[in-house]
């Protein structure tokens, strides 16, 4: 038996929480293809994280970035967090694949849309993301 895709969800946290009940959404359906190491990201509260240091958190969130087999992040919320995280997950080689809402596509950093280490996708519905999502895990 083969071990879980491990899967690391990135989204706006500090940047702005608008998209969480979106992230619950994807999560849910992440959690199809395997472990989401992040699923916390989803919660409206973030309660997990009160009275964790910024320190904490930062190493927590790098050990399950180095643990996970690919990276999937909502970009459509601009956020330095988000960024960061896509920018580590490269160096280390590891698939990320970034979705954003069709709406604010211009809005997108060039960065993200234009590195060819990064797979980018656009959607419009819910529905959409979970079929750019299915393609991802089994192509």
């Amino acid at each position: 038996m083969s071990t879980p895709v491990k899967i690391y969800f990135s989204g706006s946290i500090r940047g702005g929480r608008n998209d969480a009940k979106l992230y619950r959404q994807i999560i849910d359906d992440l959690q199809n293809y395997g472990d989401v190491l992040t699923e916390h990201i989803g919660n409206e509260s973030l309660d997990d994280e009160v009275g964790q240091t910024d320190r904490q958190i930062y190493e927590q969130d790098m050990e399950w970035l180095r643990e996970s087999d690919i990276v999937i992040a909502e970009v459509s919320t601009p956020s330095l967090g988000v960024g960061y995280e896509i920018g580590r997950a490269v160096a280390m080689k590891k698939r990320v694949v970034c979705l954003y809402r069709s709406e604010v596509r211009d809005n997108v950093s060039a960065m993200i849309k234009g590195s060819s280490n990064l797979e980018c996708a656009e959607y419009k519905t819910v529905e959409e993301a979970k079929k750019l999502i299915q393609s991802v895990f089994n192509h």
